[in-house]
């Protein structure tokens, strides 16, 4: 009573289950191929060429951020309701003689060819103005400085979430606040 069973046996390539087992590891160097692909390709801008030469302007910067303390500098931000010009009503403390000029910097956290420098003049109505090359739009991170680079304030904007921006400088005589900045969302970072 023994039943022979008649079982053909196919080779291995007729199997399905070989093919199914190797295609998993397959996909996954086809992924690791393409990620090679992209990553030789495209371009890191978050890493810059001068990334020495940057490092030893920190201290020069914290320099400017504290003469802007001495000087009682607070800035207000206001752009137009169009989006591409900008005034900026500069004050400071009792002596200071605000220039013709001031740069307005923004840089974006991540895209640094959107970043734009607007050179902002002073009229007569005591606002310095100036327009943009194209409006702005999500998180930008501001600098405030003159043209001859002797003060400089420095904060973050979220432009959705903040319909204008207010640097202010700190500090009592001449012992800056660690920070020099007062954010305008009142988080006092």
């Amino acid at each position: 009573m023994n039943a022979k069973l008649n079982t053909v046996s196919l080779p291995w390539y007729r199997e399905p289950w070989p093919w199914i087992l190797m295609s998993g590891p397959f996909v996954v160097v086809i992924a690791a191929l393409f990620t090679a692909y992209l990553a030789v390709i495209s371009n890191d801008g978050l890493v810059t060429e001068d990334y020495y030469k940057q490092g030893l302007e920190v201290n020069q910067q914290t320099a400017r951020g504290h003469q802007a303390a001495d000087l009682g500098l607070a800035a207000d931000v206001l752009p137009s309701d169009d989006g591409k010009h900008l005034r900026v009503f500069l004050k400071g403390s009792q002596g200071f003689i605000p220039s013709a000029e001031i740069n307005l910097r923004f840089s974006h956290p991540t895209r640094s060819g959107v970043d734009q420098l607007i050179t902002l003049r002073l009229d007569d109505s005591g606002f310095y103005s100036g327009e943009l090359s194209s409006p702005l739009a999500g998180r930008w991170h501001v600098a405030l400085e003159d043209e001859k680079l002797k003060w400089r304030m420095v904060d973050e904007w979220v432009i959705e979430k903040q319909p204008s921006l207010r640097l202010q400088s700190v500090g009592n005589g001449n012992t800056p606040v660690e920070g020099s900045v007062v954010r305008s969302d009142n988080t006092g970072r």
